[in-house]
C-alpha cells in the first residue's frame, strides 16, 4: 500500500505530522506492506535565504506582525512539537528557500534513503539551526546517510532533480492540495494537517483493508504428486 506525503521542510506542522503518523504506523500490523513516498511542496517559493535572520524575524515580516507576536506563535508551535517528542529551536532556525533541500530529497530517493533524508532535514532546520539551502550542509547530511556527497554535488551543479520537485508541486495543484502536511493513502483517502495519531491509525486500517482486497491471492487448487521440499524431504 502506498502513502504519499506532500510536505515542506520549513513547515513546523509537517515535522509534527510526521511523528504522529510514525506513531500510528508503529502500531499498525501491516506496516511491512506500506511504501512511503515524500512529495515536494514549497510554502514560500520566492523566499530568499538569509542566514542573518532567525525565523522570528522572518515570520514577523512575512505576516506583518510584531516580533513579540511572532515569538508567541512560535512558542505555541514549540510546545506542540514537544508533546510529539520534538525539540524546536526557533531562535536558531534560519529562514531558507527549501527548493534545493527538496532536490536533495529526490537524490536520496534514488538510493532508497528518502525517509531518512526527510528526518535529517527537519532536524537540521528546526533543532540544529542549520541552513538547509547550503550545499555544504546538504553534502554533510548525504555523508551521514551513507550517500556519495560528490554525486550529490554533481547533481546540484547540473540542476538535476529540479524537474522532480516541480512535478510534485504541479501534482499537488492538480489534486487540489493547498496546504501541508497532506497524506494520501492509495490515492483514495487523505489526512490533512498534523492530525492526532488516532486519525492516521483509523485511515491506515481502512485503506489497508481495501488494498488487501485488491491483491491477488495464492490459493491454488493443487493436484499433488511426488516432490521434494526445501528441507530435503522427498516423497
Amino acid at each position: 500500500m502506498k502513502i504519499e506525503i506532500w510536505s515542506d521542510i520549513m513547515c513546523p506542522f509537517c515535522y509534527i505530522g510526521k511523528r504522529r503518523f510514525e506513531e500510528a504506523l508503529a502500531g499498525f500490523e501491516g506496516s511491512n506492506d506500506v511504501e512511503i513516498e515524500w512529495k515536494s511542496f514549497l510554502l514560500s517559493p520566492e523566499l530568499k535565504t538569509d542566514p542573518t535572520k532567525n525565523i522570528h524575524q522572518f515570520l514577523a515580516e512575512h505576516k506583518n506582525i510584531s516580533l513579540e507576536e511572532a515569538k508567541g506563535m512560535n512558542n505555541y508551535v514549540t510546545n506542540m512539537a514537544a508533546q510529539a517528542g520534538l525539540i524546536y529551536d526557533f531562535d536558531r532556525a534560519i529562514p531558507a528557500n527549501s527548493f534545493n533541500a527538496h532536490r536533495f530529497l529526490h537524490f536520496a530517493k534514488k538510493y532508497g534513503k528518502q525517509n531518512e533524508a526527510e528526518e535529517k532535514l527537519f532536524r537540521a532546520y528546526f533543532t540544529e539551526g542549520k541552513n538547509i539551502d547550503d550545499a555544504q550542509i546538504l553534502m554533510l547530511l548525504a555523508i551521514e546517510l551513507g550517500l556519495d556527497a560528490n554525486k550529490l554535488a554533481e547533481a546540484m551543479n547540473n540542476g538535476e532533480f529540479a524537474n522532480d520537485v516541480i512535478a510534485d508541486i504541479n501534482e499537488a495543484q492538480q489534486l487540489g492540495i493547498r496546504g501541508v502536511p497532506f497524506f494520501v493513502f492509495n490515492r483514495k483517502y487523505a489526512v490533512s494537517g498534523a492530525q492526532e495519531s488516532r486519525a492516521f491509525a483509523e485511515t491506515l486500517d481502512k485503506a489497508f483493508e481495501e488494498w488487501q482486497a485488491t491483491q491477488p491471492k495464492n490459493n491454488f487448487e493443487t493436484i499433488k504428486g511426488q516432490s521434494c521440499d526445501t528441507e530435503g524431504n522427498c516423497d
